[in-house]
């Protein structure tokens, strides 16, 4: 016991400060007495940092690849508030002030997505706030006359706490004061806010009002499957908290293609007209498989533009096909206001088009950006050396370039690299193409849907599950009474998500769902109320009394992946004050390094040794910190896994099932005992937002089963024994 915190509170009395103290101050300050207890965030790191050398990342590697050893050097950034930016006109004139300036504007403005789809797109999401900090204030300084730059929202939110420990609205507040003068910009999954489920209204409402006080400024809002009242519920939202709406149809199919006539342009130009009707701010086309090609773009944005001639259009798309600068060029010509691009050495592939190339393409014409490309390539070089940090998540592991096939199976970037991801970890590289293929057909099969989180997981799920069966369409739809498919596709066909352009494919649907109840219309209209007094109430009973209103948004949110982060961070403290090697890789012995816990609280610590196994399976590891040598003892799961490890199922005995990919354990659909069919479903998987069915080889009787639920598979693992 020290008496730091005693002098802690008197160092932040007022009547000590200033000066007016005498001999009875203490006993007239009882307050001086009411110790905080200290939160022992270094030795909490230093748990993290052990644990890290002993069992490597806490988070799931994809890549076999270490981050890379060079440190990335922020560009000179001079001194001195960052010059005006559209975020004055914002604050200055409101949302429909703000709408005006950009249409008036000449020349082509820009978002940057580096912040949030590009990594989300080539770096399965896993950027870190200790780097977009880093960047932040060269950003507000040399691109002040960007558009926006979109950094909150979709896959950011989940993936903060869940794989990065951190919590994704302390990364709003951290560059929302770091970038006072660019409009921050987040994507909202309408009803589904940023989850993957329909939530109650009022708590999109609430979400909206939350990402607003913290210092979001316009709203990117899309349904999966352009479901109005879904797109309506998020626009209202998003307006009520005061933000700049930017409603967003999601594209697929051709419009310059008469053969392709379910996604005509006349359903894009009356979509269109609701949500102006509905009071959109801006209109966004959002292309997310960057299905657009250059004339299709000039059809589509030429008739929007006639249609809504004061409107400002912003238009999303992903370079996958490698035609995405073309198709943004064209945009801009036929008069959209804004296009969305990444920089350089964050673009291209399942990203979004260059940076610096559609400013150098734009650069003394009509479009001119007014940015300097001298700045973006600094921009760049900051980005190339930062992404080697990230090497265990890029998807260039695997992945080589693009591929103009997106045309036919219109899979989203995202997901693009995810399957891809997903091929490869499931032994089925060689497949890759053969999903792809499967995609398409499963895109059929539901009716061929918009195909964008979360209705393009549902279609994923259906490809994987015929991959995995081998299943033709026509098989599927034959056999569509008796298939156990996918949890996600059958939610799907209850209604869960909303309805599609076109209605639910019959006769699928029926034989699918047999008797299973239906929603009539919007899901989240037939919801209770999220009770936040009660939420916040139960967070408080379980961790303390500093739970913050945006702690309740994200335990509303994911309530699970909360409540798994607040344990983290009670173990291991704040990992997101770490560099990104720590973080990853940890420290190397006799590596010497700091942490800055906040302003003004530094830590000096060195790795000093690592020492043997003892009888309960720990090493205790040896720092210095802050000059004093400490220590903690970490178990050592690698070692206890081979103590007690698990077995593997062999292809030599008929009955052993195992994994047919790395993932975790959701539910086991059998006993010990129970008779099983061929074909019939064993266990659900999940890896990288996909969800595998394992089925039965074979018919039979359950021998034994090794797995539990939420238990971590590598592939092989295995599960259970049937014996005939």
């Amino acid at each position: 016991m020290t008496n730091i915190p005693f002098l802690q509170n008197v160092l932040s009395n007022n009547q000590f400060l200033h000066s007016t103290v005498d001999t009875q101050f203490i006993d007239e300050n009882p307050e001086l007495f009411n110790l905080k207890p200290t939160q022992n965030r270094a030795q909490k790191l230093l748990h993290y940092l052990g644990h890290v050398m002993v069992n490597g990342p806490t988070t799931p590697i994809p890549v076999k690849a270490k981050p890379s050893s060079t440190d990335p050097v922020v560009p000179h950034v001079t001194m001195g508030d960052p010059p005006v930016g559209f975020r004055d006109v914002l604050l200055r004139d409101g949302p429909e002030g703000f709408a005006k300036a950009v249409r008036a504007h000449q020349g082509l403005l820009l978002m940057d997505t580096t912040f949030r789809d590009a990594h989300q797109s080539l770096l399965a999401t896993r950027v870190r706030t200790h780097d977009l900090k880093k960047i932040s204030p060269f950003v507000s300084h040399s691109f002040s006359n960007l558009f926006s730059l979109e950094n909150w929202g979709g896959a950011t939110f989940d993936v903060a706490m869940r794989f990065l420990s951190e919590c994704p609205w302390k990364r709003l507040q951290e560059l929302r004061a770091l970038i006072p003068n660019v409009p921050f910009q987040m994507l909202l999954r309408g009803a589904n806010a940023v989850g993957y489920t329909n939530y109650p209204d009022n708590a999109v409402f609430k979400f909206c009002e939350v990402a607003k006080e913290n210092g979001m400024d316009i709203f990117r809002v899309f349904d999966s499957l352009n479901y109005l009242p879904n797109m309506l519920l998020g626009m209202e939202a998003a307006g009520a908290a005061g933000g700049v709406v930017e409603a967003a149809i999601s594209y697929t199919g051709d419009v310059s293609d008469p053969m392709r006539q379910k996604y005509s342009l006349d359903y894009y130009v009356n979509l269109a007209d609701e949500l102006v009707k509905a009071g959109t701010h801006i209109l966004c086309i959002k292309d997310m498989a960057g299905l657009l090609k250059p004339q299709a773009s000039q059809l589509l944005i030429g008739a929007l533009r006639d249609r809504f001639p004061d409107v400002p259009i912003h238009v999303h798309t992903h370079d996958t096909a490698g035609a995405g600068v073309a198709a943004m060029l064209a945009c801009a010509e036929a008069g959209a206001d804004v296009v969305d691009v990444a920089v350089d050495s964050m673009a291209g592939m399942t990203s979004q088009p260059s940076m610096g190339a559609i400013v150098a393409c734009a650069k003394g014409t009509k479009l001119d950006t007014g940015i300097a490309l001298e700045k973006v390539f600094d921009y760049s070089e900051y980005w190339e050396v930062t992404r080697g940090l990230y090497a265990p998540f890029d998807c260039t592991a695997t992945m080589k370039s693009g591929n103009a096939d997106v045309y036919e199976n219109e899979i989203p970037g995202g997901q693009y690299t995810n399957l891809h991801f997903q091929a490869h970890s499931m032994g089925l590289g060689n497949k890759f193409k053969e999903v792809k293929k499967a995609y398409a057909e499963a895109n059929k099969l539901l009716g061929d849907l918009i195909k964008v989180t979360p209705s393009s997981k549902i279609v994923g799920d259906l490809a994987q599950f015929m991959v995995q069966n081998s299943l033709t369409r026509q098989e599927v739809e034959e056999r569509a009474d008796e298939l156990s498919f996918p949890q996600s596709v059958v939610e799907f066909l209850q209604g869960h998500v909303g309805i599609p352009h076109g209605g639910f494919p019959e006769p699928f649907r029926s034989k699918v769902l047999k008797s299973l109840p239906r929603i009539e219309g919007r899901p989240g209209a037939s919801l209770p109320s999220m009770d936040f007094k009660a939420l916040e109430a139960g967070l408080r009973e379980a961790h303390g009394d500093d739970i913050t209103p945006e702690d309740v948004m994200s335990a509303a949110m994911y309530p699970k992946v909360f409540q798994e982060f607040k344990e983290f961070t009670g173990n291991f403290g704040p990992v997101d004050c770490l560099n990104t090697r720590l973080f990853l890789d940890g420290p190397k012995i006799a590596e010497e390094f700091e942490v800055e816990l906040e302003r003004g609280k530094t830590l000096h610590i060195k790795a000093l040794a690592l020492g043997d196994l003892n009888k309960n399976g720990q090493r205790e590891v040896f720092f210095e910190l802050n000059g004093q040598l400490r220590s903690v003892l970490v178990k050592d799961t690698v070692a206890m896994k081979e103590m007690k490890f698990h077995p593997k199922a062999q292809k030599s005995i008929k009955g052993q099932v195992g994994a047919p990919m790395p993932g975790k354990v959701l539910e086991v659909k059998v006993k010990t005992g129970s008779k099983v069919e061929k074909g019939q479903p064993l266990c659900v998987l999940s890896a990288m937002k996909m969800e595998t069915v394992v089925n039965s080889p074979m018919a039979g009787t359950i021998k034994a089963i090794h797995v539990s639920p939420d238990a971590s598979l590598e592939g092989d693992d295995l599960i259970l024994e049937i014996e005939e």
